[in-house]
C-alpha cells in the first residue's frame, strides 16, 4: 500500500491566499515581499509537517458491505465499515469508487474515529441503470493531519465484482394485490363458469352466484344451498419470448426497452410459478440467445433470472420465425405464449403478425409492448414549426401502424398488452390473471 500523496485543505489554501495581500503591497515597499515569502514558506513547512504527522492507511481498516446481487433500476444499499487500528484519533473523508454511469448518492462522506468510538459506518445508495456485471473499485481515504492544513490521500484496495439482476423487489405483496383487485371482473366470472376449472371446494350460495354451479346433492344433504367453487387449472405452460433485437435497444422513461421487458417478464414468471404453472423463457434476436424449457418451482425462478440478467439488445433484426420454431420444436402442448417486443416498426410487425397468428388456435399468444408516452404525445401535439409538423406526421404514422397491427392481432384471437414503463409489469400480470380467471388457456 502506497504512503499516499499530500492534499492541501481549504485552510491551507486560505492562508496562501492571505499571503497575496503583502505580495500586492510589495510594489510600495520590498519589505512586504519578504513578508509574503515568509508567510508562504511557513505555510508550506506547516503543510509538510502536517502531512508527515497525518495518519496512514494502516491506521484504518476499511470493509465494504454490499449484497453480491443487486437490482437494476432501484436503489441498493452499500455500507463502508471503518475501524481504528491505532491509538490516536483519525479524521478524514472516505470515497467509494463507483463505475461511471451508475447513479450514486452519498458515496463520499466525512468520518471520525477515536479510542472512545473506534468504529464508524458510512451508508450510501447506488442505482445501477442496467443489468449485468458491475465492479466496484477501491476506497479512497483522505486522512487529515493534526493541524488541518494537509491530508494524506490513500487508496485502500477493495475491488469487488457484483451481479446486477433485473428488479424483482417491485413485485411486493401489495403490488400483486393491486393487480388482482384491478382484475376483479375476471374473478367474478370465475364463479359463473366452471368450464376448464379444477374443483376446489363447496360453500354456501351467495347472491350473484351462477345457478349452474349449485351442487344439488350436497344441498340436499346439508339442508342449505351449496355451490361448487373452482380454481384456475395448474401445471399449465407459460412461455416467455423476449425480443433482444434492435427495436428493444431504444430507451423509454430513462431505461432501455429491453430492461423494462426483462423486469416485466420475471415478475410475470414469479406470479405464474406461485400459481403452480410451468414457466419457460426464450431470448432471441437473429438467433436464439437463451432458452429454458417450462418448469415449476421457485428454484426455477432463480434459473430464469440467471439466464436473463446478462441479456443485451443487439443491433440486428429479430427472427421471430426462428424463435417460434425453436420453442415449439420441443413441445406441442397448448401454452400461453407471451412475446415481449416492439410493435412500432411496420416492416418487422408484418413478419411478427404472420408467425404469431400461426400459433392460433393451438396456443394462446400475448404480445406485450411498451407505450412510448413521448411518441404518443408527439403524435397529437400542435406543431409550432415546420420541423414540429414533420415530427408529428412521423409519430402519427407510427401510432397508426401500431393500432393497425394490434387490431389484426386481436381480431385473430391474440391478446395485446400495451402500457407505459411504470405500469408495464402490472399490466402483463393482469393479462395473465385474466387468462387464468376465464379459463382461456
Amino acid at each position: 500500500m502506497s504512503p499516499g500523496r499530500p492534499v492541501p485543505t481549504g485552510l491551507a489554501v486560505a492562508l496562501v491566499a492571505a499571503a497575496l495581500v503583502p505580495a500586492a503591497l510589495a510594489v510600495a515597499d520590498s519589505v512586504f515581499l519578504w513578508l509574503a515569502v515568509a508567510l508562504d514558506t511557513a505555510v508550506l513547512l506547516l503543510c509538510a509537517f502536517d502531512f508527515l504527522a497525518a495518519p496512514r492507511a494502516s491506521d484504518v481498516e476499511v470493509r465494504r458491505a454490499v449484497e453480491p446481487v443487486l437490482s437494476s433500476g432501484v436503489s441498493n444499499p452499500v455500507r463502508l465499515e471503518l475501524s481504528l487500528r491505532g491509538s490516536r484519533p483519525v479524521r478524514g473523508q472516505a470515497r467509494d469508487e463507483v463505475p461511471p454511469g451508475v447513479d450514486v448518492r452519498g458515496h463520499q462522506q466525512p468520518f471520525a474515529l477515536s479510542p472512545d468510538a473506534p468504529h464508524a459506518t458510512l451508508s450510501y445508495a447506488l442505482t445501477p441503470p442496467v443489468r449485468g456485471d458491475l465492479r466496484l473499485g477501491d476506497v479512497h481515504l483522505r486522512l487529515l493531519g493534526p493541524l488541518g492544513l494537509c491530508a494524506r490521500q490513500v487508496r485502500v484496495p477493495a475491488s469487488q465484482a457484483v451481479k446486477v439482476y433485473p428488479n424483482l423487489t417491485a413485485l411486493t405483496r401489495e403490488a400483486l394485490a393491486l393487480a388482482m383487485a384491478s382484475d376483479a371482473p375476471a374473478e367474478r366470472t370465475l364463479r359463473r363458469s366452471a368450464e376448464g376449472r379444477e374443483f376446489e371446494s363447496l360453500r354456501e350460495y351467495r347472491t350473484g352466484d351462477d345457478y349452474r354451479t349449485v351442487d344439488w346433492k350436497a344441498s340436499a344433504r346439508r339442508g342449505r344451498t351449496m355451490v361448487r367453487v373452482y380454481q384456475p387449472e395448474r401445471n399449465q405452460p407459460v412461455l416467455l419470448l423476449l425480443d433482444c433485437g434492435r427495436h428493444m435497444a431504444g430507451q423509454v422513461d430513462g431505461r432501455r426497452k429491453l430492461d423494462h421487458a426483462v423486469d416485466a417478464a420475471l415478475r410475470l414468471a414469479r406470479v405464474s410459478l406461485d400459481a403452480g404453472d410451468m414457466v419457460g423463457v426464450l431470448a432471441f434476436a437473429s438467433d436464439v440467445r437463451a432458452y429454458l424449457p417450462p418448469r415449476k418451482g421457485h428454484e426455477h425462478l432463480r434459473l430464469l433470472t440467471e439466464s436473463l440478467y446478462r441479456a443485451e439488445a443487439a443491433l440486428e433484426e429479430s427472427d421471430y420465425g426462428r424463435a417460434y420454431d425453436f420453442a415449439f420444436a420441443r413441445s406441442s402442448r397448448r401454452s400461453l405464449v407471451v412475446l415481449f417486443t416492439d410493435l412500432v416498426d411496420p416492416d418487422a410487425s408484418g413478419t411478427l403478425l404472420a408467425r404469431t397468428l400461426a400459433l392460433r388456435p393451438r396456443h394462446l399468444p400475448v404480445v406485450a409492448s411498451l407505450l412510448d408516452e413521448d411518441l404518443q404525445a408527439a403524435a397529437t401535439a400542435i406543431p409550432t414549426s415546420v420541423q414540429d409538423a414533420y415530427a408529428r406526421q412521423a409519430a402519427a404514422r407510427l401510432e397508426e401502424d401500431y393500432q393497425r397491427t394490434a387490431l389484426t392481432l386481436r381480431d385473430s384471437g391474440a391478446l395485446v398488452v400495451r402500457a407505459p414503463a411504470r405500469g408495464f409489469g402490472a399490466a402483463t400480470i393482469n393479462t395473465y390473471l385474466h387468462v387464468k380467471a376465464r379459463g382461456l388457456l
